[in-house]
């Protein structure tokens, strides 16, 4: 799970929302009270580690769906 901006987002505005939403992940109270009810475990990665993660997610389903011989609607 992750956090995306629209395309084209200016790179300043990026990097602050990952240095906000990253501290406030961190946080212990938010993690006991929020996040760890949901299952959620935080991670706390660089936009270019949660592209990375996002691209290779594509090539995984999509072999899955080409190997399961479902075809795109």
């Amino acid at each position: 799970t992750g956090v995306l901006a629209p395309a084209r987002t200016p790179r300043a505005i990026v990097d602050r929302l990952s240095t906000e939403i990253n501290r406030i992940v961190q946080d212990p109270q938010v993690i006991k009270e929020k996040l760890t009810p949901l299952g959620i475990e935080p991670v706390g990665t660089t936009p270019e580690q949660f592209m990375d993660f996002i691209k290779a997610e594509l090539v995984r389903y999509a072999k899955l769906a080409k190997d399961a011989n479902i075809k795109p609607e």
